[in-house]
């Protein structure tokens, strides 16, 4: 990570008012840009490493600004039909000038927005383009665009060494190293519960969370993020929950696919949320791992829930798929809906449990949700966030 700082490269000359693009910075993406016209950019971005697909997440730099100029940008090799940027979804910006001066961080902007299917595509792949125009706030700023709120392996690590350095949430939350990545990264996993008062206590239940799987998901970071603020918060509600569960955390499974900018896949050019069942120890190092943890747990004690968090790019709303066989136990706490309901009801204006699914379709047979219910979670579940 630390050698993935932007090489300064000077293309113009003085007084020429062309944009400076980059994206060799950590979880940066962009391939090329071609200027059409005096201000207006046309962009193409770079296919997950060793694949021809999944051109979705994007997040570059871009300097040499005018202030006030009307500037349209056009990326130009999407290959989803549809986007939530057709319902009104905005690119993000983040200025250096506003946040320095204001205090003003990464905020949804652009005008004209546009997402349509163009005339172009590739190897028998329709190609659709999104454009919007955009005013920069100031002269000679660096901007950054990104398409949803970033967060990186470095962000993690930081918020990984503050826990580690707090000597209340050390005491509760224990950081492993659960194995490391191809390109040597390393995939952590947390263990959090308060220490056991009495023998009862090594009944626990467990209750396992993952995320980030897909690299361009970073929302799933942040909900990740949200659940470790509040679990390792001092609340009366968040003892209770430490009194009563053994939290197993996975906050990153795909760390080398978050670090070069991939939207889906890992360096092997595979989508490791399908490869569960697959026993490639040496290919897919963190599934097979946290596969192997969550079996080594399943010996030790009950598992009350799994669950792996996910960013959604054309539904809305926050909802859960989660696993159902036909006829489902009695027993409530063994009945995969119960926990949507729940969530549902305690906050109707995010969680849409209309949105929910609990078919096992035959293409997710390789996902962590369905391969943990076959081995024995029935509460099992994908939490997806718009």
């Amino acid at each position: 990570v630390k050698d993935l700082r932007p090489l300064k490269q000077i293309l113009h000359e003085e007084g020429d008012n062309t944009l400076i693009f980059e994206a060799r910075f950590e979880s940066g993406n962009l391939q090329k840009v071609v200027k059409v016209n005096e201000f207006e950019y046309q962009l193409t971005l770079r296919t997950d490493l060793y694949t021809s697909r999944h051109t979705q997440w994007y997040y570059f730099q871009v300097s040499n600004t005018q202030a006030g100029m009307p500037y349209r940008f056009t990326i130009v090799n999407f290959t989803k039909r549809n986007s939530l940027y057709k319902c009104g979804l905005r690119p993000l910006l983040y200025s250096e000038a506003d946040a320095k001066e204001h205090r003003v961080g990464w905020r949804r902007t652009g005008n004209d927005i546009k997402y349509y299917k163009t005339n172009v595509g590739q190897g028998g792949r329709q190609y659709f383009s999104l454009t919007w125009t955009f005013q920069f706030p100031y002269d000679q700023d660096t901007c950054y665009f990104a398409h949803c709120y970033p967060y990186t392996y470095s962000n993690l690590q930081e918020y990984l060494v503050a826990i580690s350095k707090d000597p209340v949430k050390s005491k509760f939350c224990k950081i492993h190293i659960l194995c490391h990545s191809l390109a040597g990264n390393t995939v952590y996993a947390l263990t959090i519960t308060n220490p056991p008062k009495s023998d009862k206590d090594t009944k626990k239940k467990a209750v396992i969370l993952t995320a980030r799987v897909h690299p361009g998901e970073s929302n799933s970071s942040w909900i990740m993020k949200g659940f470790l603020d509040y679990i390792l918060g001092n609340s009366g509600k968040a003892q209770l929950l430490r009194d009563s569960f053994v939290f197993k955390v996975v906050p990153m499974l795909n760390p080398d696919g978050v670090i070069v900018g991939n939207h889906r896949c890992s360096l092997t050019g595979q989508d490791l949320n399908r490869k569960y069942r697959s026993n490639g120890k040496k290919f897919y190092p963190s599934i097979w791992y946290t596969r192997k943890m969550i079996e080594r747990v399943m010996g030790e004690r009950d598992v009350l829930m799994y669950c792996d968090i996910h960013g959604h790019n054309r539904k809305q709303n926050v909802f859960m798929y989660g696993c159902e066989r036909r006829p489902q136990a009695k027993a409530p706490y063994v009945q995969p809906r119960v926990f949507p309901l729940l969530l549902s009801k305690s906050c109707p204006d995010k969680f849409s449990f209309s949105d929910c699914s609990f078919r096992v379709r035959k293409s997710k047979e390789g996902t962590g949700r369905v391969v943990m219910w076959k081995m024995g979670i029935n509460n099992s579940y994908t939490l997806e966030a718009s």
